[in-house]
Parts: C-alpha cells; structure tokens; sequence
C-alpha cells in the first residue's frame, strides 16, 4: 500500500496513466503516455480510466511472476546439458557438485525420475518449474 499511495501523487487513491508513466519512470523504467494508457485500459478493472489499489497489485504481481520466470529459465541454462534444452542426470551431477553437494549420477537418476513426468529420463523446462517449486 506503501508503493501505492508514493505513485499516487495526486492521493485520489487512484494512479491515472500520467502517475503510472511516472511510477515506471521513477524506478528506471521508460513507458510512453500511450503504453501507459494502453496499460492503464487493460488492467482497470471498474473502467474508470484509472487503477485502484487491487489493480495495481495485479499488475506488481505479474511483473514479479514474469521476472521469477525469467530467473528460473536463467537458472535452468545452469544445469542444461550444453544448450541440448534438458537437464541429464550428467549435467544436474555437475551443477550440483559446483554448489558444493556430491550426488552420484544413480542419485541424479533418481532426483530427475521424480519429476520427469514425460518419463524420458531428462528433465524440459517445464518439468525443472516443477522440481524448482517443490
């Protein structure tokens, strides 16, 4: 609520398109008055031309979503098998013997066996956010 009430400037409770592409502005960001208002249209939720307190959290929300997205895809390079786009039981061995854990390669077999849902004995991408969230 804090970050709320500093970008609404005006204190209306309501952030208009004008204090979002300053809120976007203040923190690095660059947002032209039409992506602000394009921004401002799509996610207002009683159609008042301007974002409520719940509005806003939605948009903080999926920015954090979409940059943990962008930290696990980075993360899952780590442990991939040289740009192969899967994870082998080699390559989790190496990343984990990196961060200071010996596992054996029959260990790593088991760890990704557990979350191979497709059952082809590596793990996609889809299938490390799955091992990531547990």
């Amino acid at each position: 609520m804090r970050v709320f009430n500093q970008f609404d400037t005006n204190r209306d409770g309501k952030i208009s398109p004008v204090e979002l592409k300053q809120c976007v502005a203040s923190i690095g960001g660059e947002m032209t008055a039409e992506e602000a208002e394009a921004a401002v249209v799509l996610m207002d939720s009683d159609c008042d031309g301007l974002l409520n307190l719940e509005d806003f959290v939605k948009i903080v929300e999926g920015a954090n979503e979409e940059e943990k997205g962008n930290d696990l895809k980075e993360a899952f390079k780590m442990y991939e098998m040289e740009g192969s786009g899967c994870i082998t039981p080699k390559s989790l061995r190496r990343m984990l013997c990196r961060l200071g854990e010996r596992r054996s390669v029959e260990d790593c077999k088991n760890i990704i066996g557990y979350f191979d849902l497709n059952e082809d004995g590596v793990l996609n991408f889809d299938e490390f956010k799955v091992m990531m969230s547990c």
